[in-house]
């Protein structure tokens, strides 16, 4: 018999960092992400003493929500291309078992498990970070008359205090 490559959809199943795409999730994830959203932005303005913090929270927000969410879809789609490398791969190959061993079974189930797969989570959420970064300073405060370095600032305080570090959680810690 041939040599076929198997895929290994058991590694799919459920990780954490995936929650979010269910609709089920959303009751949850929704409200508790706007809530963080407001808290970072109020606190933030707060401690950068800016005058009209209410009026400024209500134009910004509900951008600073919806692109937090696309940036932590991206953060999540790198997370999930780990699969999409170990479907290319070949399995029986020393690196395709390296990939497996290191990178997506621990990505998947444990990060904390290797370095790699440590170092690959915290890239995926330095992305998201950057998206959040970028996304917030770009479109979500262009209209809002705030000085360029309060925006940098308002920007970088989302970006650091709401990246998806979920994305470090164990699945295994469920199963």
């Amino acid at each position: 018999m041939g040599s076929k490559k198997q895929t290994k959809l058991y590694n799919l199943i459920f990780p954490i960092w995936l929650l979010w795409l269910f609709p089920l999730t959303w009751i949850v994830i929704f409200p508790a992400n706007f809530l963080i959203d407001l808290t970072v932005v109020v606190v933030t303005l707060k401690v950068l003493k800016v005058n009209q913090i209410k009026e400024i929270a209500k134009k910004v927000i509900f951008k600073v929500w919806i692109f937090g969410f696309i940036s932590d879809f991206i953060g999540t789609l790198a997370m999930f291309s780990v699969n999409f490398v170990d479907m290319a791969i070949e399995n029986k190959s020393p690196l395709g078992e390296w990939w497996y061993k290191y990178l997506t079974n621990a990505v998947t189930y444990n990060p904390f498990e290797n370095i790699y797969a440590v170092l690959w989570v915290s890239v995926c959420i330095l992305i998201a970070g950057c998206f959040i970064y970028l996304f917030n300073y770009k479109v979500s405060f262009r209209k809002v008359d705030l000085n360029e370095a309060i925006k940098r600032k308002l920007a970088l305080s989302l970006a650091v205090f709401t990246a998806p570090y979920l994305f470090y959680l164990p699945t295994s810690l469920f199963f």
